[in-house]
């Protein structure tokens, strides 16, 4: 075992539970809880939501990807990043204006609250956990790799970390988390990149065309199509990419956690910069990597693959960069990130339980926010444990690939409603319902049916849906169920609903209620 590694792990597991009791202090409403107060500025906010997206699946995932493919594994890097003009433009200001603790909270605005609340919730449930898979997958290789321990008790030890920090330490002490371990990881991979760079007399042209001399694909690896080389796919994936990221519940939910609409825009600013700076040191890590870590044998097992699984390239780099202390300090970095992450996506489930279920569908808004909040750690410790069941399942996949299957899903049962709630006067309960419910379900059918499960999970010999990526279709048939069911709904209710739009409208771009229009 390296000690060093160890040493540095625990010390920022101790740092991060003293955060956490630092936050329990502090939250004392559900506001406090799901929001921590409302009262981050637009910087503070803009590198939490960078911290959850260079999450372990864009570090440890996209790396590898790029040491396996070349520059095709950039697809998931650029395709998350393209997401972001559309939630600057369509959405950050009005979610904000709209919303309060979760993104159902916008759906239901002008609708019937139990049915959207149902489905809306079904979908946070859905995208939460299976995002929290990949995660899962990534400490545990890491935890396996670097305490020699079983990869069973690696992915329970994360179970209930996530479980602590979000029960005891709500939003608040989850920001600060992602926050911390932004700057750490911003900071260690630009140490990482710049140690490549010199390796190869800071010419890139140099670490490219060593890269092609030693990697098995040769110049391949500079072309695109060796990962994706059906059209029908890449257009899937680039869409579920896209519009996943601003599908992502536990993203949207960050929106409330500013005071106004000009810190959510800001928000949105910040944390694109930094996605689109960390993305870039990934092609110097991946392509370094396939020479520095590819070459070396001391990181390959008896049999040629590298140890620890191919999702540890970057990890092994910063080895290879930096010794075992900064192997220490990645390792403890790279588990921070995927500690936050999951404490995010475990909040954003169980809010989707405790706010829009218990409290606004079971308990028709008359729940205290005392029986809230005791719901929602319940709620967690339940999605904990289906987390660390999940993460077992699929333990040998690519946690950059699974992150691109959730995008898929995100894209279908959350985008398209959402949008459409905010910018379609013509949506209706029945449509938001049926729409929301076809993306859904089409999304994990087609899922299940893809060569990513029915081959690679389930063993089958050919899969009976041929593309990896299902957004194309199921997005599709979202926003079709959506619109159909919403035009041909004649009810007085779905009158109601669509004269409550002007409302919604005027909320949405202003941040005052329908009360408050007329005034002024």
């Amino acid at each position: 075992m390296n000690w060093t590694a160890i040493s540095m792990f625990l010390l920022f597991v101790v740092f991060t539970l003293g955060i956490t009791r630092w936050a329990a202090q502090r939250t004392r409403s559900a506001s406090d809880f799901y929001t921590a107060g409302g009262g981050l500025t637009g910087f503070q906010n803009g590198l939490a939501i960078a911290g959850d997206m260079i999450s372990a699946a864009s570090f440890l995932g996209i790396s590898a990807m790029m040491f396996l493919n070349g520059y095709d594994g950039l697809l998931y890097a650029l395709g998350v990043l393209a997401g972001w003009p559309i939630i600057l433009f369509l959405i950050a200001e009005r979610l904000r204006n709209l919303g309060k603790y979760t993104f159902a909270d916008v759906v239901s605005y002008r609708l019937d609250q139990t049915p959207v609340r149902l489905t809306s919730a079904l979908g946070t449930l859905t995208v939460a956990l299976m995002y929290l898979v990949a995660q899962m997958v990534g400490a545990g290789k890491l935890i396996e790799l670097l305490f020699g321990i079983s990869y069973l008790y690696a992915v329970m030890l994360v179970g209930v970390l996530m479980v602590f920090y979000v029960t005891f330490g709500g939003m608040l002490a989850t920001t600060w988390v992602q926050i911390i371990k932004a700057v750490l990881l911003l900071s260690g991979t630009s140490f990482m990149a710049f140690m490549v760079l010199k390796h190869f007399g800071f010419s890139t042209e140099a670490m490219f065309s060593a890269a092609t001399e030693v990697h098995a694909k040769g110049t391949a690896i500079m072309a695109p199509g060796g990962l994706l080389s059906n059209p029908i796919d890449a257009i899937s994936l680039g869409l579920g990419m896209m519009f996943g990221t601003a599908g992502l519940p536990h993203i949207l939910m960050r929106f409330f956690t500013v005071s106004d609409a000009k810190q959510a825009r800001k928000s949105v600013f910040y944390a694109t910069g930094f996605i689109g700076y960390f993305y870039l040191l990934l092609i110097m890590v991946g392509f370094g990597a396939i020479v520095m870590v590819g070459t070396d044998a001391s990181y390959r097992d008896v049999n040629g693959a590298i140890i620890g699984g191919g999702n540890m390239i970057a990890v092994h780099l910063a080895q290879a960069v930096g010794g075992n202390l900064f192997l220490g300090f990645i390792s403890a970095v790279a588990f921070a990130t995927i500690l936050a992450v999951v404490a995010g996506l475990a909040l954003s489930g169980a809010s989707a339980v405790s706010h829009d279920l218990y409290a606004c569908v079971i308990r028709k808004g008359q729940a205290t926010e005392k029986q809230e909040m005791r719901v929602s750690r319940i709620a967690t410790l339940a999605i904990g444990v289906l987390a660390i069941i999940l993460g077992l399942m699929f333990e040998s996949q690519n946690i950059a690939f699974l992150s691109g299957l959730v995008l898929a899903i995100a894209a279908s049962v959350n985008f398209p409603v959402l949008f459409l709630s905010m910018y379609w006067k013509g949506l209706t309960t029945r449509g938001a319902v049926i729409g929301s419910m076809s993306g859904l379900v089409s999304a994990i059918v087609l899922l299940v049916l893809s060569p990513a499960v029915w081959v690679n999970v389930l063993h089958n010999e050919t899969a009976l849906f041929p593309y990896s990526n299902p957004a194309l279709f199921s997005m599709s048939l979202a926003f079709l169920g959506a619109w159909v069911f919403s035009v041909t709904d004649t009810s007085e209710r779905a009158a109601q609903e669509r004269g409550r739009y002007l409302a919604q409208f005027i909320r949405s771009m202003t941040g005052i209620g329908a009360a408050g229009a007329s005034k002024h």
